[in-house]
């Protein structure tokens, strides 16, 4: 009966469960970026030289 008892316990504890959470949300972040990762860089680059633009109007 103990032995029931522990298993079951041991069925129900959900403390690894945020690690396997944020395991899973990484993964899915690094996917995307993997997918977009073009388009990324062309959004950044078109920040960047708008930055470097307006920067050089102030001086």
């Amino acid at each position: 009966m103990r032995l029931k008892n522990e298993v079951m316990a041991f069925w129900y504890d959900e403390n690894g469960v945020t690690v396997i959470e944020i395991v899973l949300l990484l993964v899915v972040v690094i996917g995307l970026v993997l997918i977009f990762k073009t388009q990324i860089n062309t959004l950044l680059n078109n920040i960047f030289k708008q930055i470097n633009n307006k920067s050089k109007e102030v001086y």
